[in-house]
């Protein structure tokens, strides 16, 4: 599965509505996919939900510590790609980061986001987390 940059924050921080559930479906996934783009929402999004900053980053650097995570780091052709996409898809609201997603899902075969964003059912991904 992908984990956005929501989902994150739904393992992360055990107030979120969907914190047990994200638990349960991060601990049996097989696999564990995120990018650059996505990690550098996620402290920010921790902050503007009032966690501590510290612990944020803390989190963070356990990621990039975690070897059961693959981390795409995103470059000059993947931001270009997502950039077209949002071209492409003018009518709807995605970030660049989701457009990053979108391209590496479909590029690696994944279904499946760990998410609250109802972005990724809008491009035929199974969202696994929903309100």
């Amino acid at each position: 599965m992908l984990i956005d940059t929501a989902g994150w924050l739904c393992v992360y921080h055990k107030d979120e509505l969907q914190h047990a559930e994200a638990i349960k479906f991060y601990d049996n996934a097989r696999l564990r996919v995120t990018h650059s783009y996505v990690l550098a929402e996620f402290v920010p999004l921790a902050q503007k939900r009032g966690l501590p900053r510290q612990n944020n980053l803390e989190f963070s650097r356990r990621i990039l510590g975690d070897d059961e995570v693959e981390i795409i780091w995103v470059d000059e052709m993947l931001h270009r790609r997502a950039v077209e996409l949002l071209q492409q898809r003018a009518d709807k609201t995605y970030s660049l980061c989701d457009a990053v997603s979108f391209i590496i899902m479909r590029t690696r075969n994944i279904a499946e986001a760990l998410t609250t964003d109802k972005h990724f059912e809008q491009e035929n991904f199974t969202r696994l987390l929903k309100p």
